[in-house]
């Protein structure tokens, strides 16, 4: 049966004439079932150009929007709390609930004030949070300190259970509501108030008020150096190729994207099989490299490793059309030929942290599946490969945000650094903003700059297309975990990864969780060794032996073994006291060759591979 349809001018279905072709059944081909249509419109030949036009109307407004926001979706936050509000209306159970704690909270709250007229040091009626390090001073236990301290704990536990377990709000909005109500409480502390804070009130009585001077001349050289695109203060300190990132070697790769380094050997012997490094691009690489006594880098040359590492290159409004497929090719893949042509016929130990980790994953992935025996292994520091629990950044990471970022990248052609480094600070806005703004501001003290701290402020922008993508195909669609990630019309699927895995994850990481990265031993029939590692996504990475108080646990799952969750996981590893560091060496001497080798030169002139400057290259020091 044939359908033929004719249509007036508006498209509108008019006429439709049935009839049968003389063909028989067997004979007329089956067509796939596909989903009704409108009818199609002839397009005018300017339309394209039209249709662009209206997309850069609302890209433009967006931007605007943007500028009054601080990037921020005013649509996806008003969705959380219509969500929220309409729910909590919807509940009287829940409102009846919140009328009774509030008033258990009152009861306690004037059973403590009681207590301390007869005691003024009586047992505090709830303790903050384990890292909530606010009212940590002595003097808090104080009164009238400690009854504001008190007060203000229980009412932030009210309001968590006022945001919490409404029935019907969407996960996703109960946490954007829960985060922005609980930045409104922690800008309401009683330790951001002069007169509520005992610490600012003693400063001030032993200064006669001179901590209040110092702190508005620190808020002013702040100000003027955020105004003029300077460096925070101390960060002069640690310039790279100076204080930080001095491991020697040789840059022998560039392109558009990335410049390769070769690190000088320090032992008379090397490894057979090289490592790279693949950092993040949202940072710069010298976190592998700092200070020499706190370099990931200069540690495995130590051990006898030959090492390269990637450094990318801080894009610029012009690289706006860069895309993920672009980190992958020219980035990874282009590394590691130059690495084959370097020393030719070796195995690679692959290693990636962070964003970097999750691309390097992606290109293993693909690499498996095309039949590239190249890589020997694969590390993978602080890196997801399932998004579907992507811990406090995906407050900033719905559809409606999405479109609202890929607005401002769209008039910019890149994600700024200042924008990033604001979201990680609002997820820790206590340790990152508050506490510091008290201590500087208030107290009139600088803390001292360290080489993780100055690195921090070194950011790097992201290309409008490439971050784009990477926010919509792995966070949003979850297409890597999913089997949906395409590399050259082929799925790049985890599962064809069949070399040993040693995966890194954080006790307290808020941008890549642990049990996020622990989702890997779910998507691989590989063997996983898994380390779980104490502080947070820099701190528990940069983690050198000899560190105070340093701890991991790990274990290994071979392909047969069953897969436990990560809390059973958890529990059944052993928890050793000591550095990561050192059994990550001995995980890449047992899978390297026995023996070692004599170690090969910098770069390979004769290949096309030359020494083109010292280590750390120029794109690490673009700004």
């Amino acid at each position: 049966m044939r359908r033929k349809a004719s249509h007036d001018h508006d498209g509108s279905a008019a006429q439709i004439t049935l009839r049968v072709d003389d063909a028989k059944p067997s004979e007329r081909p089956v067509e796939p079932w596909r989903p009704s249509a409108a009818p199609a419109e002839r397009v005018p030949e300017d339309e394209p150009l039209g249709l662009e036009a209206f997309r850069a109307l609302d890209n433009g407004v967006q931007a605007l929007v943007a500028q009054a926001t601080g990037g921020l979706s005013p649509a996806a936050l008003s969705l959380a709390f219509i969500d929220w509000g309409i729910h909590l209306a919807a509940a009287p159970g829940k409102r009846a609930e919140l009328i009774l704690k509030a008033a258990r909270k009152a009861a306690r709250l004037a059973g403590y004030l009681a207590s301390t007229s007869l005691d003024p040091h009586a047992p505090p009626v709830i303790e903050p949070l384990p890292l909530d390090n606010r009212f940590r001073h002595p003097r808090w236990n104080d009164q009238p300190y400690a009854l504001w301290r008190q007060a203000f704990l229980l009412n932030q536990q009210w309001w968590h259970n006022v945001t919490h377990e409404v029935p019907g709000v969407s996960p996703h909005h109960e946490d954007v509501v829960s985060f922005v109500v609980r930045q409104a409480l922690d800008l309401l502390s009683p330790s951001n108030i002069p007169l509520g804070n005992p610490e600012v009130v003693d400063r001030t009585r032993e200064t006669g008020g001179g901590n209040f001077l110092r702190g508005g001349l620190n808020w002013l050289e702040d100000a003027t150096r955020i105004a003029t695109g300077a460096p925070p203060v101390g960060a002069e300190a640690f310039q790279p190729g100076r204080d930080v990132a001095v491991t020697p070697g040789k840059v022998v790769f560039r392109n558009r994207l990335i410049e390769l380094i070769q690190y000088a050997p320090s032992t008379p012997t090397v490894a057979a099989e090289p490592v790279l490094i693949v950092p993040a691009w949202i940072m710069k690489y010298y976190i592998l490299d700092l200070s020499p006594e706190n370099s990931l880098i200069r540690h495995l040359i130590s051990q006898g490793c030959t090492v390269f590492c990637v450094s990318w290159r801080n894009p610029r409004a012009e690289d706006r059309d860069l895309t993920l497929e672009d980190y992958r090719r020219l980035g990874i893949m282009a590394a590691l030929d130059a690495i084959g042509a370097i020393v030719p016929d070796r195995k690679i130990h692959a290693a990636g942290y962070c964003l970097g980790g999750t691309l390097l994953a992606i290109a293993a992935a693909a690499m498996a599946r095309a039949g590239d025996e190249r890589l020997a292994s694969l590390t993978l520091l602080a890196a997801q490969t399932d998004f579907t629990e992507p811990g406090e950044l995906a407050l900033f990471v719905d559809h409606s945000q999405t479109q609202f970022l890929e607005s401002v990248m769209w008039n910019r052609g890149y994600l700024s650094a200042d924008q990033m480094a604001g979201a990680f600070q609002l997820l820790r806005s206590n340790d990152l903003v508050w506490s510091r703004m008290v201590r500087e501001y208030l107290m009139g003290e600088r803390a001292p700059m360290s080489d993780l701290m100055a690195w921090n402020t070194d950011a790097t922008r992201m290309p409008f297309r490439m971050h784009s993508e990477y926010l919509r195909r792995l966070y949003l669609n979850n297409d890597f975990a999913s089997g949906r990630y395409v590399v050259d019309g082929r799925p790049a699927a985890l599962q064809n990864i069949r070399i040993p895995l040693f995966v890194v994850g954080t006790e307290r990481d808020h941008v890549a969780p642990w049990r996020s990265v622990y989702k890997i031993h779910a998507l691989t029939d590989a063997d996983v060794t898994f380390v779980l590692t104490s502080g947070g996504h820099n701190a528990g990475i940069v983690s050198e032996p000899g560190h105070p108080g340093r701890r991991y646990r790990l274990a290994l799952t071979r392909e047969a073994d069953p897969r436990l969750g990560p809390e059973e996981w958890a529990a059944a590893a052993e928890e050793k006291e000591g550095s990561w560091w050192d059994a990550w060496g001995r995980w890449l001497s047992e899978n390297s060759a026995a023996e070692g080798v004599a170690p090969p030169a910098l770069g390979a002139p004769s290949r096309g591979y030359p020494p083109l400057c010292d280590a750390p290259g120029s794109y690490v020091l673009e700004r």
